[in-house]
């Protein structure tokens, strides 16, 4: 059946869901869209536009204090992403294979670190890194992030956990049945038949803890040390003095890092998606 085209009043009994739609992405963008734009301001406050430049880039890239600030939280991005993925999968496996007492308690468990409010586990975090699980004095941290790392594996690889288990939900059972009448065992079922079918979740959980993980402040702020300071913990303390064009250059940088890191999670999706179809 063909689709009849709309007529022009159609569109025009529908502006009043069209406006709120403009307004809403107006409230979540037009900040954004600000912070970029004063991010190339030749004037030394955002205050008056006085000119477009780069300087302010070039100050950023220049900084080895944010240079380094912005390695530290790629490393942190990276090990808590390897760690999340890790055990996210088995986690979702355990749960969608085994039944076991408490399994439930444990489910609801899994999903504390996503519900609960992000100061909260920063807190829990301070006080057991300060009095459960103080480290030996005079024994230095693994690259001094330790704390950190484990803080953010904490509350990353239940999301890896959540979007594994419901990729599992539409696993077909069948497949493990044939490859365990071929002679397959435990191991070779799950290598060879499950971890290809947990592949796009998995790639999808790993996306988002590393932007998790990379964009992340109050859980980071509990836990860092003043030799562990991370990139969004040192624009926060640019911002305490001033907000300033090299501040807008920094967060202009993160969040061209989280939009792509997004954009290539949507893609491979599409891609795998139409493979599928395919």
């Amino acid at each position: 059946m063909k689709r009849r085209r709309p007529a022009p009043l159609d569109y025009l009994a529908r502006w009043p869901l069209r406006a709120v739609v403009a307004a809403v992405g107006l409230f979540l963008y037009a900040p954004l869209v600000t912070l970029v734009a004063f991010s190339f301001n030749q004037g030394a406050r955002n205050v008056v536009w006085r000119g477009f430049t780069l300087e302010h880039y070039a100050g950023a890239l220049a900084d080895r204090e944010l240079l380094a600030a912005f390695g530290n939280s790629l490393t942190i991005a990276a090990a808590a992403t390897a760690a999340s993925v890790a055990l996210g999968a088995l986690a979702a496996v355990a749960l969608w294979r085994f039944r076991f007492p408490g399994r439930a308690a444990f489910a609801g468990g899994l999903a504390l670190p996503i519900v609960a409010p992000e100061i909260c586990m920063g807190v829990a975090m301070l006080v057991f890194f300060a009095r459960v699980l103080p480290w030996p004095a005079g024994l230095p941290w693994p690259l001094d992030l330790g704390p950190i790392v484990i803080a953010h594996v904490a509350f990353c690889f239940p999301f890896v956990a959540v979007i594994a288990r419901a990729r599992l939900q539409s696993f077909n059972r069948e497949e493990e049945e044939a490859a365990r009448d071929l002679g397959a065992g435990e191991w070779q079922v799950l290598r060879d038949v499950v971890a290809p079918h947990l592949g796009p979740a998995l790639a999808a959980g790993a996306l988002l803890a590393f932007n998790l993980s990379l964009d992340d402040f109050v859980i980071t702020f509990f836990t860092s040390g003043p030799d562990t300071v991370t990139l969004p913990v040192k624009v926060y303390s640019m911002v305490r003095f001033s907000v300033t064009p090299k501040v807008n250059a920094a967060s202009t940088v993160l969040l061209l890092l989280t939009v792509a890191l997004t954009a290539l999670a949507v893609r491979l999706q599409g891609a795998r998606a139409l493979a599928r179809q395919a």
